[in-house]
């Protein structure tokens, strides 16, 4: 393999981890929005993303106490969308340096 195949795969792959950062990211910035919009909680697409956000936040919903709920939901799933922005960034970046 030439070097700049071996560069070419891992700046596809840094490309890889900075989209799904990405997406996942937008995941919980769109509950966020959901919540604060009070989107309708029986519609699928509503349930859905909430269902996902959980999920990508599970280890940081109530992470914090705020007496309005509204402050735990963007602090909560706000940390875990910045958590996976900067990790998939900063992985990406190391990626793109071999």
């Amino acid at each position: 393999m030439s070097p700049s195949q071996a560069t070419r795969g891992t700046n596809q792959a840094a490309t890889i981890v900075m989209v799904v950062a990405d997406i996942l990211a937008a995941i919980l910035g769109l509950w966020i929005l959901m919540y604060l919009l009070e989107a309708n909680r029986g519609n699928d697409l509503v349930q859905f993303i909430h269902d996902a956000a959980l999920w990508l936040a599970g280890w940081s919903h109530d992470l914090f106490t705020f007496d309005d709920e509204w402050a735990r939901v963007v602090a909560g799933y706000g940390l875990a969308a910045l958590v996976y922005l900067f990790v998939g960034h900063f992985v990406a970046g190391r990626l793109r340096r071999y």
